[in-house]
């Protein structure tokens, strides 16, 4: 098993590299939720077309027949339904801070990821105790 905490890296780098990543992980956070808007966003829109079908059962066809033309399937942002919100933030952010994030790990660790984790994880774990193993157990 290699020493994941990379003790051949300067101090100063894996900060870096390890505000990076939390950088990044934050990222994939707001990602999350953007899905979580999208999904919710469409189902409200069929609970709509469900409150529009009852309202025109209950006689209330003016209303159904607004809420029909003006609010169903409505963009939620000029010119862009919630799929294309996530498809953008997708192609213009999350992919190009993700490819900047793989670069510095290549870069400056040979692709290594969480090594100021590792190296917290060393600092904080008690050597020789049970469930505070370093890493995996390796097969014998």
């Amino acid at each position: 098993m290699t020493d994941r905490s990379r003790p051949d890296l300067d101090d100063d780098t894996v900060t870096a590299l390890g505000k990076l990543s939390e950088a990044l992980e934050t990222v994939e956070q707001a990602r999350g939720l953007l899905y979580g808007f999208h999904q919710l966003t469409g189902k409200a829109d069929l609970l709509l077309q469900d409150a529009v079908q009852q309202l025109r059962d209950a006689g209330h066809t003016q209303l159904a027949d607004d809420l029909d033309r003006d609010l169903v399937g409505r963009n939620v942002i000029a010119d862009r339904w919630t799929f294309q919100v996530v498809e953008d933030y997708d192609a213009t952010y999350w992919s190009t801070f993700r490819a900047f994030d793989e670069r510095a790990r290549t870069e400056l660790a040979d692709g290594d990821r969480h090594v100021y984790e590792a190296r917290m994880k060393q600092r904080e774990r008690t050597s020789g105790h049970p469930r505070h193993e370093a890493g995996p157990a390796l097969d014998g």
